[in-house]
Order: structure tokens, then C-alpha cells, then sequence
């Protein structure tokens, strides 16, 4: 079995777990490990979490475009000491997309971009509307779509309208997967905001507490769109077997209790498209077509089948009056790649003594630049720019396919202290890791006695 746990030329799962959460600008909880089911079993290798309304006053949005904001930083800093890396994100005002994976899986996550596309108030103001991520996944085109749609109960067709919109008009920069719907496979998470219509509070909230949840299906707002829109009905949903997650007191269980006393709702959804199979041609008779259904079904080259294990909510958060849903999937696929696309390598033994020599070499033709650079990662890093130091590839020429270039980091740019550490190349032109070396050591520099530094310095300045 290669890295990543999927066996060349078999097929294996891909591990996914999904949030979806309006946080209503309430600042983080202290602690998020219940939400990610961090010890699951077997391990999860992507998270992908979307939130609504995160806090976006313009002096406060301003400083999260410099720096991660507290709701980022804390998922970065619980899933980091997991093995986790930040693979990218995406922000509008409120909306928020964060991409992570297993360190294992970042050489083959390619040709990531993002975009997002606003709806609300003639869209000028990005209070509504969606954020989208797309990648490749070892040769898969996978989109991840996080909408904020618009409030109130008498807007489920500007709900679709506006969701429809999203899909049709974000864009890509990649001749094959241009559009949202063109990828592989697309999931769309959110506050989507549809409701339960016609049924009285009463009724609703006894449905509720007596666990009969089937009786308000027929009349959730979605549900019954899916039913008349086509574009929707490509789209999967798992059953609502848990209980509406808006709008609760503050800090509380319980369904609102204000003046307004608004009607429960599943109006956070997490849903998933797998990319319609071609349709035969309509001149050909019953018998033929069922065949060629066949046909296609049978041999397209790298199917992926998405299987949800888990739809559900978790009640034990009250900063917002949203619950945050969570979903757990499994990807069936074929890698349709096995190495990466450089290999990195440190040469002999690493400390703050000395310069250090690595090695790395090109395997494939990726577009490599001279502004490319080799990052020297703490194990347990959080993103990409988490670096302790770095430095440039070699920069007079473009290197051959296979060719092995040795460079040095410079030992005043080596941590004295020592630790574990892991090489990674960073290809600015696909704006992300496509080469990662084998953990390894670096010793602690002679000097680190001689000038009293404790493990609490770094490089020789306290903290």
C-alpha cells in the first residue's frame, strides 16, 4: 500500500469530514475536538469546514486579510498537533472555507483555487453568496462549495435562484473544470436557510420532542424543491434524522424563546453531486439505450463513488443560535498518481553548526519557476507559510526531468534548538507543496549550551 492509504491500482476510501456552522459573530468556543471526531476511526485524511457569519466589522475583516482569524487559527491549532496542514482557504466578510489535510496527502492535492461570488444586497456586500475550493485529489476534480443563502420564510425560490446562480456563475481558471458543476464531484454545505412551512409552532416543536422528525420532511422547503427543480435533484441529501439546528437561545438547547419566536429549521445542509454519467443519443430505441446506460456506467476509466457514514448535528455547542452540522464521507477512488511531483531529501546531519546540504529532484514537467523555494518545516506544521526558514531553488536555470540538484540552507537559518523536522517543496505556480521529504532530525547546535538557551528560545530570542 502506498502513502495516503490507497493501493496502486486498487481502489480505497478517502476519509471526509464536513462542518457546516453559522456561528452568528459569536467568537470560537475553547475547544472544537468534539466537532472534528478527531480520534475516529478509521482516521478521517480531509476536513473541510464552512461557516457563516464569522465576526467581519471592516476594521476587524482588515486585520483577519493580514492575519488568520480566531476561528482558523483555532481549527489550525487543534488539527496541526493531528498531523493536519492547512491546505487553503477562502474568505468573503462572513463566509468562510477552510481546506485541510493529512501532511501525507499534500504532494498530491494540485491546481488548488478559490473563488467566491456575492448575492446579497444587489451584491455589493458579501453577506451572502458562496465561497468555493477546488483541487485536484490524485487526479480527481473535486469542488467544495460553502453558500449563505437568503433569510425568511417566504424566500425558498430566491433561495434556489440564488443557489443556481452561484453554480452557474463562479468561475475557474482551469480548461477543464472551468465551473462548479464540472468537477467530479461537487459538495455544497451552508446556511441555506430553506424552512419548514405550514406547520404551526405547536406542532412543530412536539414533532420535535417526541422524535417523530419524518413528520416535518414533507414540508421542509428543500426537500420539496428538489422535487420541481432538475439541477437539484442531481444533488444527494442523507436522511434529517436529527433535529432542526435553528435558531436557539444563546448558550442554550432550547428552540427560541424571544418575542420573534422563530419556527425551528434544518436550514443548515450539507449535500454532494457526482458528476452525471453522458447520455446515450435519444435516436436509438429502449433495448439500446439501457445498454449504453451500461456501457458508460461500466467503463468510465476513474469513477468515484462518495458513500455518507454519518449526517448529523451537534448539540453541544451554544455560542451561536445555529448548531453546527456535521458529515462524514467516503470517497471510492483509483489514484490516478502514486509519486510526487519532486523528491526532497536532506544530506547527512543536520544542526545550526554548519551549513546544510539537501537534494531535490523533479519528476515530472510541472511548470517549475526559480521562484520556487524549499521550506523547512516543524512537524506538526499548520499551512504552507509555517515555516521556520527557507530556502530558494536553484536559480540560474530550470531543472531537467530526473536531474538531482543539491543546494544548502544557510546554518544561521537552521533552529539551534533541533527538533523533527520535514522538507517541503513549494511550487509558487500551483500555490501549494508538491514535494515533501521523510521526517527527520536536526541536532541541537553546540552553541545552544554555550550561550544558555532553555527550549522556551528560539534561535537564541526569548518568547
Amino acid at each position: 500500500m502506498s502513502a495516503g492509504g490507497f493501493p496502486v491500482g486498487g481502489r480505497d476510501g478517502c476519509r471526509l469530514h464536513m462542518v457546516t456552522w453559522n456561528v452568528a459573530t459569536a467568537e470560537p468556543p475553547e475547544d472544537v475536538t468534539s466537532l472534528l471526531h478527531l480520534d475516529a476511526l478509521p482516521p478521517t485524511d480531509l476536513y473541510v469546514i464552512g461557516l457563516q457569519e464569522v465576526r467581519a466589522t471592516p476594521v476587524k475583516f482588515m486585520s483577519d486579510l493580514m492575519w488568520e482569524d480566531s476561528w482558523s487559527h483555532l481549527f489550525m491549532n487543534t488539527l496541526a498537533s493531528k498531523g493536519f496542514v492547512k491546505v487553503t482557504s477562502v474568505r468573503m466578510q462572513g463566509l468562510l472555507l477552510l481546506v485541510f489535510a493529512k501532511q501525507m496527502h499534500l504532494p498530491f492535492i494540485r491546481n488548488i483555487q478559490s473563488t467566491y461570488i456575492r448575492t446579497g444586497i444587489f451584491g455589493y456586500w458579501g453577506n451572502k453568496g458562496g465561497v468555493s475550493v477546488r483541487f485536484s485529489f490524485y487526479g480527481h476534480m473535486v469542488c467544495f462549495l460553502n453558500c449563505h443563502l437568503a433569510a425568511h420564510m417566504g424566500n425558498a425560490l430566491q433561495r434556489v435562484d440564488e443557489l443556481e446562480y452561484i453554480l452557474e456563475t463562479q468561475e475557474f481558471d482551469m480548461f477543464d473544470t472551468p465551473n462548479v458543476l464540472d468537477h467530479k464531484v461537487v459538495f455544497c454545505l451552508g446556511d441555506l436557510n430553506f424552512r419548514i412551512q405550514d406547520h404551526g409552532l405547536h406542532f412543530l416543536r412536539s414533532s420535535i420532542n417526541s422524535g417523530r422528525l419524518n413528520l416535518l420532511w414533507s414540508k421542509d422547503q428543500l426537500i420539496m424543491m428538489k422535487k420541481k427543480e432538475p439541477f437539484l435533484q442531481e444533488f444527494e441529501e442523507g436522511p434529517l434524522n436529527f433535529k432542526p439546528t435553528y435558531k436557539f437561545d444563546c448558550k442554550s438547547d432550547t428552540y427560541d424563546t424571544s418575542g420573534k419566536k422563530r419556527k425551528p429549521a434544518w436550514t443548515d445542509r450539507i449535500l454532494w453531486r457526482v458528476k452525471p454519467k453522458s447520455l446515450p443519443s435519444e435516436d436509438i430505441d429502449d433495448e439500446d439505450e439501457k445498454a449504453s446506460m451500461s456501457t458508460v456506467n461500466e467503463d468510465d476509466e476513474d469513477p468515484i463513488l462518495v458513500n455518507q457514514n454519518t449526517y448529523t448535528s451537534d448539540m453541544s455547542y451554544g455560542v451561536s443560535d445555529h448548531k453546527p452540522v456535521i458529515a462524514t464521507f467516503t470517497m471510492e477512488m483509483r489514484k490516478c498518481w502514486d509519486t510526487p511531483l519532486v523528491c526532497l531529501s536532506p544530506l547527512g546531519v543536520w544542526s545550526a553548526d554548519e551549513n546544510a546540504p539537501l537534494t531535490y529532484t523533479v519528476l515530472e514537467d510541472f511548470m517549475s519557476s526559480t521562484w520556487d523555494w524549499i521550506g523547512l518545516y516543524k512537524v506538526g506544521f499548520k499551512s504552507a507559510s509555517d515555516y521556520e526558514s527557507f530556502v530558494w531553488v536553484r536559480e540560474n536555470e530550470l531543472p531537467e526531468i530526473n536531474e538531482v540538484i543539491q543546494i544548502s540552507m544557510d546554518k544561521a537559518k537552521i533552529p539551534l534548538l533541533g527538533g523533527e523536522f520535514v522538507l517541503g517543496y513549494y511550487s509558487t505556480n500551483m500555490q501549494s507543496i508538491v514535494g515533501l521529504s521523510a521526517d527527520f532530525q536536526i541536532m541541537e547546535s553546540k552553541r545552544t549550551a554555550a550561550e544558555g538557551l532553555t527550549p522556551e528560545d528560539i534561535n537564541g530570542i526569548k518568547k
